[in-house]
């Protein structure tokens, strides 16, 4: 049996449970773990049974964990589908725990006028991204969250705008160049 534990923030337990329950009742589904939920410390239990593959409720912990960072359930089934992983950053490791001006700059910065520059980030890696306090989510297969996670940590160190997105058209371009695996 499989037990795994995830806190989410309070105001995220209504996007994992879903109208009526649909959201919870998919991951259950989908992942053959069941979710026991405490609204009072915004804990969830993942359960396996013994004879379910333990990698349905690692994944459904990947999947709570990532509704828990601002990802819309649509976006976190995604880590359902294929090779795909979860990678969060703390922006609080690069700016320092003190500075809340700093972590504000920073993640205007990460999401750009209107949205823009998360979008690029996402076109151009692959990856879903999600900011939310003082941590990035970034959701894709293994060689998109790398690009994606330098990427960001590029910005997060003061790389401009145009360095960072000229460096995943670059390695966009170098992937297309590869030949493709028989």
């Amino acid at each position: 049996m499989t037990d795994l534990f995830v806190r989410i923030p309070e105001d995220r337990l209504a996007v994992l449970i879903g109208v009526g329950g649909v959201v919870r009742k998919t991951i259950e589904e989908l992942s053959g773990a069941t979710l026991s939920i405490d609204s009072s410390d915004s804990s969830i239990e993942i359960h396996s049974p013994p004879e379910a593959d333990p990698w349905g409720a690692m994944k459904a912990r990947d999947v709570v964990a990532a509704i828990g960072r601002g990802f819309s359930p649509e976006r976190a089934f995604r880590l359902f589908k294929g090779e795909n992983y979860l990678n969060v950053l703390n922006m609080r490791e690069v700016t320092g725990k003190k500075d809340k001006n700093a972590v504000r700059r920073i993640r205007a910065r990460l999401i750009g006028e209107r949205g823009n520059a998360r979008e690029r980030l996402e076109e151009l890696s692959g990856c879903s991204i999600s900011i939310q306090g003082y941590h990035v989510a970034i959701i894709g297969s293994a060689e998109e969250l790398e690009r994606g996670t330098r990427a960001l940590t590029m910005l997060l160190r003061g790389s401009e705008h145009s360095t960072v997105f000229g460096f995943l058209s670059g390695e966009r371009r170098r992937m297309s160049q590869l030949p493709a695996e028989d």
